[in-house]
């Protein structure tokens, strides 16, 4: 039998049952067939965050009574593709701990198998918010119900019960955004101006996660909108991030009027559009123009931003082409030189 070489190779030879989602941009599914072809460098990882492709594996094995997850954040080289050195360590501690016959993982092994994440460098935390979606994604997608949370989250954001927002669980806030059909999405959007900003922020930093109808883009179109007269900038930011993950023309002709306002156009506003929005800088005339806004604001740190936005493989040809292309002596090519002059010394 050939030996073990990936993490994909690991769970097929358990037959163990196995899911996994994207943890870096979006908590999004991720199929076996995007991991084995990664894993086996036949293609750069769809959604790279901070240099790392950040995945959750939610798996039972053998006997287990509980799924387990482990977060995992594999190092990318400059092509976004796996730089397999952790990887390969993480996978002989793996076999080494818990015995070569991989199909008998799991029947009493469980402790051994939540212990391999301590002290392990590819493991980590993620943010309160991804994991509340992955656990509401995984639910929903076996079939389970929702927490307790959910329930009195849909009441309130229905408009049915009046409840103190204070007393929300993030987890039901998660639980409504993974499970909200067209109908909830136009209540919501008619909530949407009368909620606190606070339940916008919670709301928001969940629904980026998710496609919406127009009607809901809209209205945190307004939202956002309004946030910006007000000089509420964070709440403008979850606005934008929220419809981030949206295909709409809306959006791209939003992303593309606050480019072009260089007043309200600050680093926070380009790190949204970068972090949750970036599918929309696939655009020829849209993508130079933040690249521009980047490189005259003093405040971003360009370089970080283009080198994380770079190793997306649909952006990576259309930035070298937009950085190419800048005129001489425009402040992008300033920020190159910068750029080339810290590489070199």
């Amino acid at each position: 039998m050939q030996p073990i070489q990936t993490l994909d190779e690991f769970f097929t030879r358990s037959g163990g049952e196995v899911s996994l989602y994207h943890m870096g941009r979006h908590v999004v599914p991720c199929s076996r067939a995007s991991l084995a072809a990664f894993e086996g460098g036949e293609m750069a990882w769809p959604e790279p965050w901070q240099g790392q492709a950040r995945l959750a594996i939610v798996f039972r094995l053998g006997d287990m009574p509980e799924p387990a997850i482990w977060f995992l954040a594999l190092p990318l080289d400059e092509q976004g593709m796996i730089a397999p050195a952790q990887r390969d360590a993480f996978l002989n501690r793996l076999l080494e701990t818990l015995g070569r016959a991989v199909s008998q993982v799991g029947r009493e092994e469980t402790a051994d198998v939540d212990h391999l994440m301590k002290d392990n460098p590819l493991a980590f935390t993620p943010s309160v918010t991804f994991q509340a979606m992955l656990n509401a994604r995984a639910t929903h997608d076996r079939g389970l119900p929702a927490s307790q949370h959910f329930e009195p989250v849909e009441a309130y954001l229905s408009g049915q019960q009046t409840i103190d927002w204070q007393a929300l669980g993030l987890q039901g806030i998660a639980d409504y955004a993974v499970r909200m059909e067209t109908a909830d999405a136009e209540s919501l959007a008619l909530r949407l101006p009368e909620l606190p900003t606070a339940v916008i922020h919670s709301l928001c930093y969940c629904l980026e996660h998710q496609p919406l109808p127009q009607a809901l883009v809209d209205a945190l179109q307004r939202r956002g909108e309004a946030a910006a007269q007000a000089g509420d900038i964070e709440t403008l930011c979850a606005c934008l991030r929220a419809v981030g993950n949206t295909e709409a023309s809306a959006v791209g002709n939003w992303y593309t009027a606050l480019l072009n306002d260089t007043a309200a156009c600050g680093p926070d506003v380009l790190a949204a559009i970068a972090g949750r929005g970036w599918g929309y800088l696939e655009d020829a005339q849209r993508l130079p123009l933040f690249l521009q806004r980047l490189s005259e604001d003093e405040r971003s740190d360009f370089a970080a931003v283009v080198r994380d936005i770079a190793l997306i493989p649909r952006l990576r040809l259309p930035i070298m082409m937009a950085l190419r292309d800048a005129p001489e002596g425009s402040p992008i090519q300033r920020r190159l030189s910068r750029m080339m002059s810290h590489r070199n010394t």
